[in-house]
């Protein structure tokens, strides 16, 4: 069984298979452009449809492959699910949410950034529609490349404004809504990390800091389930099906509770039943954890689905509607065609090239168990609702990224104030002992977290045995520091946070004036 999961990972992640990943790919736009053909034979534009649903299909691929990542990325790091587990699960409910809650109606101009009655004709907008999306799509393609998860709906933002102002001059775009974006870079990894740092360090305090660990876990695991279930509840009656039906907040925040009394009942019973056989430590309750973030990552798959995939069939659907119906429309239906186009495109593209971002969200960022991962999914519901609410624009990418760094960083805080206690034990030792100390050094440097805890614990026991000076503290305290969060991960990240929205429109820009060049 561990060598078909060792092989299955293997398939989905290495390098040698890319070209079977990338042939399936090919295949799948293939079907996408001999489907839409059919559908469309004898239509005067038949072929610039068929080019559309195609480029739709590569940015549902894209979306797939990159956003997807931070839905499960942290049940997978924190050995919650499997890779494939994971990539099966978010699989099915994305295209479940994409096909079940996406809607009979997508706005065509994204966040209403450009206005579109500036155009001249039918002409310029199905190019401007046909550039965003190409434009977002291979943005998203390099991101992934660079192993860089970003916000699907910047790089389509970022496309229709490049192309819009290429159509229709600077004054097509509404700076307001661009203002609010560039905002939202800045306050949804800020809530994202807050929310989920609070909450670790909420049960740290009632729960792993505590004598005895199973009976204060018995008291407060429950309580922290059922408000993670009010705000997954919440979040879903908001967010995830509101296209199918139509509540307010009280109602939806009333219905989060209703659910989250019926969890907080049914955890008081699974955590006493596991009570008498779960270690007393972070290990025991860490299991408490496994089947809330399963139930988590599957949410946020439908929710991101529902919402998400109109990133993809948005501007494919406006390019449908104005193609049929000779007029530009804010508001356009979508065929089943198109939204299977996008369902279908997010699964094969989070199947076949997910699992290089899930593994950087999910592990190489910073350690994850089952408890930081928790507070990280229950951080990514409540910023989305409090923001909402308060009409703060968030990016549901940026505040689960947001969440692995803060819990990140309030581990590094509380681990390296640790460190820095027994350093400030040992005492300092003359030059002649130095050499004494290089093996621990060599060992310490080469240990991964846990490793490097222990072996500090060994210099405090043998601190006669293992001489420590100051400026090697310093340097042991760097080393363990820089291990808790990858500093570089950060800077790559924020980076293509950063350009996403001048990439994405200066491609597009570039590929309006390509395409209308062409077809004139």
């Amino acid at each position: 069984m561990a060598k078909t999961k060792g092989f299955f990972e293997q398939a989905l992640t290495s390098r040698s298979t890319e070209r079977f990943r990338i042939g399936i790919c090919l295949l799948f736009l293939l079907g996408v452009w001999l489907y839409v053909g059919q559908l469309s034979a004898g239509m005067p534009s038949s072929m610039l449809l068929m080019a559309a649903a195609v480029i739709g299909g590569y940015m549902a691929i894209n979306i797939g492959a990159n956003d997807v990542a931070n839905n499960v990325g942290p049940a997978v790091g924190s050995g919650a699910l499997s890779l494939g587990a994971a990539v099966l699960l978010a699989a099915v409910f994305e295209a479940a949410g994409a096909i079940i809650a996406g809607g009979d109606v997508v706005s065509t101009i994204k966040g209403g950034i450009i206005a579109a009655d500036r155009l001249d004709d039918i002409n310029s907008f199905v190019w401007l529609m046909t550039a965003a999306l190409l434009a977002g799509a291979l943005w998203l393609n390099l991101a992934t490349w660079m192993g860089a998860p970003v916000s699907t709906t910047h790089s389509i933002v970022g496309g229709v404004l490049g192309a819009g102002i290429a159509a229709g001059g600077w004054g097509i775009a509404d700076w307001n809504v661009m203002a609010a974006i560039v905002a939202s870079w800045v306050i949804s990894p800020v809530l994202g990390g807050v929310f989920a740092a609070f909450f670790l360090y909420l049960i740290k305090r009632t729960v792993l800091y505590r004598q005895d660990v199973v009976a204060a876990a018995r008291k407060m695991v429950p309580w922290v389930v059922a408000v993670m279930a009010w705000a997954f509840g919440t979040y879903l009656m908001l967010k995830g099906v509101k296209k199918i039906v139509k509540v307010d907040f009280m109602t939806a925040a009333l219905i989060g509770l209703a659910i989250a009394v019926v969890v907080m009942l049914v955890m008081r019973a699974l955590v006493a039943r596991r009570a008498a056989t779960m270690e007393s430590n972070a290990t025991g309750v860490n299991t408490l954890f496994t089947w809330p973030l399963i139930f988590a990552a599957a949410l946020l798959s439908f929710a991101h689905g529902a919402n998400d995939v109109a990133n993809a069939i948005g501007p494919l659907a406006a390019i449908n509607d104005a193609l049929a119906g000779g007029e530009i429309v804010m508001a356009a239906g979508i065929p089943l065609w198109v939204m299977l186009v996008g369902a279908l495109g997010l699964a094969v593209g989070l199947m076949l090239f997910g699992p290089r971002l899930i593994k950087t969200v999910g592990s190489e960022i910073t350690e994850l168990d089952k408890t930081r991962a928790f507070c990280i999914a229950l951080s990514a519901a409540l910023t989305v609702i409090i923001a909402s609410q308060l009409g703060l624009p968030v990016s549901s990418t940026h505040i689960a990224i947001g969440g692995v760094f803060g819990v990140g960083f309030l581990r590094e805080y509380l681990k390296t104030s640790y460190a820095s206690q027994i350093h400030n034990i040992i005492e300092n030792h003359d030059e002649t002992e130095q050499a004494r100390l290089k093996p621990f050094l060599d060992d310490f440097r080469n240990a991964s977290v846990e490793e490097m805890e222990s072996l500090l614990k060994q210099a405090r026991k043998k601190k006669k045995d293992l001489p420590l000076s100051k400026s090697e503290r310093k340097r042991l305290k760097k080393i363990y520091r820089e291990e808790l969060v990858k500093r570089s991960h950060l800077t790559r990240i924020i980076a293509a946070w950063v350009i996403t929205v001048p990439a994405s429109a200066t491609m597009a820009a570039l590929l309006f004036f390509t395409i209308r060049g062409l077809l004139i």
